[in-house]
């Protein structure tokens, strides 16, 4: 049985100026907190609800290993955390190569509760080093 990929939505990012934390044991850490975030679609319409959001993202050798959190607040006023985690290759450096990520997301909103059960794929690509655009599916 082959995997279907529904359309969720389109998120567009604004990353600020990125916080290098440096060479740990994992490898170079840095945090880019993100500055806004909208994820438009047919069944998902939200935006950033608050600023506790970042990308806790480690560079060992040429891999990029994402970790996303964010909290999205709809247009209807629901609340859906939002968690991310992914790889890039970066060994023509950040923001030249796509970015791969498997979103999840958890809510109490009773409208949104279908969102408890998606398992979601995207790829982002970079338009310059602060504004990520990415497409996200729901893998059925």
């Amino acid at each position: 049985m082959a995997i279907e990929l529904v359309h969720l939505c389109d998120v567009d990012v604004v990353i600020r100026e990125p916080l290098f934390v440096g060479e740990g044991p994992a490898g170079l850490r840095v945090v880019g907190e993100v500055e806004s975030a909208t994820a438009t679609g047919e069944r998902l319409r939200a935006s950033l609800a608050g600023p506790a959001a970042a990308d806790w993202l480690v560079i060992h050798g040429t891999v990029g290993t994402i970790d996303v959190r964010a909290t999205m607040r709809t247009d209807d006023g629901a609340l859906v955390y939002a968690q991310y985690h992914g790889r890039m290759d970066v060994s023509g450096g950040v923001g030249t190569a796509p970015v791969f990520v498997a979103p999840r997301f958890e809510t109490g909103d009773e409208r949104y509760a279908w969102l408890n059960t998606v398992q979601a794929i995207g790829k982002g690509t970079f338009a310059d080093l602060t504004h990520l655009h990415y497409e996200w599916y729901e893998a059925r």
